[in-house]
């Protein structure tokens, strides 16, 4: 569930949603520094869900997703993000938003989406600028291990999708 802006009240202290006008243009900050590899916050209240744009994938099934259920909806992507969910706990109390490089207050926090989306629900034209950029998002489906790889964190189901469709098309070559 989206927070709507007319009654916002943030769900984590550390961060806070900036609204903008227009769809999907919205984005979460930071209120803090954190460095690189630090728990930003631990993900708390998920449920499971279909997936959706507000989903984040959590296992190998196409069913396997959660909700967040809070701000987190508003993390955006990037081709080089500078957050990741970690997501590689069977225990959700473990799961956690964590920092892949350092973040400052006021940065706007983003993550990979193929590092935990497979096959997306909704792809979309890429606008984040980044050197890497890979214009149009579908999901690690679509992309090739080296890709992956160069993104700081991928998901454990991810790579093992990843590794399955590798070792299938290679069969397929022989």
């Amino acid at each position: 569930m989206k927070p709507a802006q007319e009654k916002y009240v943030p769900t984590h202290p550390d961060l806070i949603v900036e609204f903008a006008p227009g769809e999907f243009s919205s984005s979460l900050k930071s209120f803090k520094a954190f460095k690189s590899g630090e728990v930003l916050a631990v993900l708390e209240g998920l449920t499971a869900s279909r997936k959706a744009y507000t989903s984040v994938q959590c296992g190998a099934g196409p069913e396997d997703h959660i909700e967040l259920n809070s701000d987190f909806v508003y993390i955006n992507h990037s081709c080089e993000p500078n957050v990741a969910f970690d997501l590689s706990s069977l225990d959700r109390s473990k799961w956690h938003l964590r920092a892949l490089k350092p973040v400052s207050p006021g940065d706007t926090l983003t993550y990979f989406y193929p590092s935990t989306e497979w096959d997306m629900d909704q792809p979309f034209s890429c606008e984040c600028g980044a050197k890497t950029c890979l214009g149009t998002i579908k999901g690690a489906k679509y992309l090739l291990r080296e890709e992956l790889d160069k993104r700081g964190y991928i998901s454990p189901w991810i790579l093992a999708l990843a590794e399955k469709r590798d070792s299938s098309q290679k069969l397929k070559s022989q």
